[in-house]
Formats: C-alpha cells, structure tokens, sequence
C-alpha cells in the first residue's frame, strides 16, 4: 500500500509550530526566529514534505503531468528510454516533464523536490540510488514511481529494467565458453554508476565459479567515455599483458579499446578477445562489429509507463524483468 503524503499540518504538529508559521518559513516571507527555521526545516526533511505549488488553483492543473528524472542526455542508453517513455505517453493525456541529474543524486533530491511540488500523476526515474529524503518524498508522495534499468534491489513501488548482476554473470559464462582464461576488465566510476558495479560482481562470480579470477583491471575515476576506454586498455595491457580478453564496463568504453587496438596493431578476437555491453548502434557499426550484451532501452521506457497506468495496480508486478541478449559480434 502506498503511503498518504505529509501535510502541511504534520511537519507544524513535528517542529512545534503553527501551519502559518510553516508556510511563512518555505515561502521565505517576513522575519522568523534561526531556531524557528531550524526546527520547520529539519521536520520537513524529516517526513519527507513537498509543498504543493498548485494548491489554490485548479485541482487537476497537475494531474496531465508525469515526472521524468534520468542522469545524463549524453548518454544514448537514456534518449532511448526517453523515447519509449514519449511514444507510451503519447496518446495517453499525460505530459512527461524531464529533469537531469548528471549523475549527482543531491542535485536529483533538489530536482525531486522541485518536480513533486507540482503534483505530478507519477514519478519514473533512473536506478535505486537515492538519498535518504529522496526516498522518503518518493515513499510519501502517494503517486506511482517506477524505477528503471535495474532490478536488483527492492523498488519503492515498481522496478522495470534487468539484472545486472546476472547481466555480468552471463559475460563471464559466456567468454569462458569460447575459450578464454586470462581476463582483464577496463571499468569507470562505480559511485556514478551503481549498474557497472554489479555487473562487475557478477563477472567475478562467473569467474569464481569456474575457479578463475581477473589477471588485471584497469577502472578510473571519471565517467565512461570513448577516450577512458582507450587509456584504460592501454593501461591495462601495460600493467597485465598476458590478459587475452577485456571485459569494458559498457559499450563506450569498449569502442574506444577497439581504436586503442587499431592504434597498436592489434586484432581484436584474434589476439585479444573484448566484450561491451549495451548493445549500441555505434558498437554495432564498427568494420567488426562489438562483442557486447544488448539491453532494450526504448522497451524499459515504455513498459514503466505502461505499467504505472495500469489501473489493476493491486495485481501488476513490482518487479518487470526485460531480460537481455548476448550479441556474439566479431571481438571475442
């Protein structure tokens, strides 16, 4: 069952003042004591309270609104979803209200709040990753909120996307059937990137499994680019060269080890094996196309929406499982 929104009135009834008190502190108007403001601002957080911007106009003025917060337009994994997201929505009255985070999960709180204030129908946002007063408005809110592209971890109310750790699980399988021993992951910053880190887990447990373990890895501290993929390869055949397959932390990453190898000389599979995951268009372009997992972006974003108006909610599923695919390519 999801739970009511807090109110006005409770966060008065928490910090001991009146509701015109409370009103007077988050609109910012006429002098009020610091302990005062203290106290209102630390009840709000701690409820999780969103003032409602659209009280006192009409009641359904929000209600065509679906929130929408994912990290990065950069990233093509994201328009992708961003599309099935629009091409669900498109017939359906709703309007989706996009907000990015860059992969900062304060600026997400701060976006929350911003987006919650105006009673959306509904929240869809990236991944489980949040801070403890984000999950509490989203807990609170009283509105359906999916989850997307992860699914390991329990959602608030509903979770569509795939399992990165069996993702990860299903890569080392994989690669330890055709031959591979020798393995060595080129990865970026796992604090941005929660998904990466399970995939990452569940390689090593493939590995462990077949009494294996990485010979080298190579993982930086920034996001996952093109040019990080190409440092961090060549990074990791200077400091482990016997390694005969590298496993990237995604697709990016991946094509830029490929040019690292046209660089240097290197055939990809023939002398050293490489795998992506994503399955995107770029990889698949390559004169040999990617070794990679392919994950469908554009079907997580529009089952999430769905899903969320599904009016049997009682009986719908919390977690959809979209599955992936391995891409056998031509690099491993």
């Amino acid at each position: 069952m999801r739970k009511t929104a807090p109110t006005l009135a409770n966060v008065a009834a928490l910090a001991g003042v009146s509701q015109i008190t409370v009103s007077r502190i988050l609109r910012n108007k006429g002098p009020i004591a610091p302990d005062t403001r203290a106290r209102v601002m630390s009840a709000v957080q701690a409820i999780g309270y969103v003032p409602n911007r659209v009280a006192g106009s009409l009641a359904s003025a929000g209600s065509n609104l679906m929130g929408v917060v994912i990290p990065s337009l950069s990233n093509i994994v994201f328009p992708e979803v961003l599309r099935g997201i629009h091409e669900a929505l498109d017939e359906s009255g709703f309007q989706p209200v996009v907000a990015v985070t860059d992969y900062d999960m304060a600026r997400e709180e701060t976006l929350l709040r911003s987006l919650l204030a105006w009673k959306p129908a509904a929240m869809i946002i990236a991944g489980f990753d949040h801070t403890d007063e984000s999950r509490r408005m989203l807990e609170n809110s009283g509105i359906r909120v999916a989850e997307l592209m992860d699914i390991d971890a329990e959602p608030i109310d509903i979770a569509v996307g795939l399992s990165h750790r069996r993702a990860g699980h299903a890569t080392g399988r994989h690669l330890i059937e055709c031959g591979y021993r020798r393995f060595g992951y080129v990865g970026h910053d796992w604090a941005a990137d929660r998904r990466a880190r399970l995939r990452y887990d569940g390689l090593c447990q493939a590995l462990a499994e077949a009494g294996l373990s990485l010979a080298g890895e190579s993982v930086g501290d920034g996001s996952s680019s093109v040019f990080a993929g190409r440092d961090g390869l060549a990074r990791l055949r200077q400091s482990s060269p016997a390694v005969d397959v590298a496993v990237f932390s995604n697709d990016d990453m991946a094509v830029g080890g490929v040019f690292h190898c046209m660089a240097e000389g290197i055939v990809p599979k023939a002398d050293l094996g490489l795998f992506g995951f994503n399955g995107l268009e770029i990889g698949q372009a390559l004169p040999v196309p990617l070794s990679t997992i392919r994950s469908d972006r554009y079907r997580i974003g529009r089952l999430a929406v769905e899903h969320i108006l599904n009016p049997a909610r009682g009986d719908a599923p919390r977690i959809i499982d979209v599955g992936f695919e391995i891409v056998a390519g031509g690099t491993a």
